[in-house]
């Protein structure tokens, strides 16, 4: 049902906003690395969809699937020490790549965001680049825009939107592996000739941002293989 909808994308008007709290784990001391953690990001977003409890009779459904019936937002905000702690109380899912850990929670009206989430800031969520090494064996591959300039906490956004886009279209049998590998992902900045020769692609699954925040409106950020 989940995959469903998020596959038909026919989403319904909305009268009050929702979206999935992203909580990136950064701390002052030894910060995670941008690319594991927008790793971490890609593979929590989409492990809330999947979960047992999001299907149908469980107690994530209903609240996943009105999430997914409308825009599928996402907010990233960052958390240290005591604060990550809090947000582990919460329902959602935390993943951890190379030592970066972000949890994805499950989503909620705008206007209901948990007191514990509510209170950690937005800004200050970007790492510098770094050189990611060989793509893990069974990870999907998501690929940035190399022409667009975004913090990680708006590409762990994206990323995240690209993982749960990519799932559709994922055989049963594939899912399944995916799973058993805490739905690994490889985020990767192409060249800018790799990425106009993806972008053209049936195979090729693009995410294309509402414009909210830094980027223009329909900019696609995110390409999933």
């Amino acid at each position: 049902m989940i995959l469903d909808l998020i596959a038909s994308r026919n989403y319904a008007e909305e009268s009050e906003v929702r979206a999935m709290p992203m909580v990136l784990r950064i701390e002052r001391v030894d910060p995670p690395s941008r690319t594991a953690l927008l790793e971490a990001a890609a593979a929590s977003a989409v492990a809330v969809c999947l979960d047992p409890r999001a299907d149908v009779g469980g107690e994530w459904h209903e609240a996943v699937r009105a999430w997914v019936a409308g825009r599928i937002r996402k907010v990233s905000r960052r958390a240290r020490g005591v604060q990550w702690d809090a947000v582990q109380e919460l329902p959602g899912v935390t993943i951890t790549v190379d030592g970066a850990s972000v949890r994805s929670l499950l989503p909620v009206l705008v206007t209901e965001t948990p007191r514990e989430v509510a209170k950690l800031q937005i800004s200050g969520s970007d790492l510098p680049p770094d050189e990611p090494g060989a793509v893990p064996e069974g990870a999907r591959l998501l690929y940035v825009n190399p022409r667009v300039e975004m913090s990680a906490g708006k590409l762990a956004a994206q990323v995240g939107h690209a993982s749960m886009l990519l799932a559709p279209r994922l055989s049963e049998t594939e899912l399944k592996a995916w799973a058993l590998l805490d739905y690994r992902c490889a985020v990767r900045t192409p060249s800018v000739a790799e990425w106009d020769a993806l972008i053209g692609r049936d195979d090729v699954v693009a995410v294309r941002d509402a414009g909210f925040t830094e980027v223009e409106p329909g900019t696609t950020t995110v390409l999933a293989v």
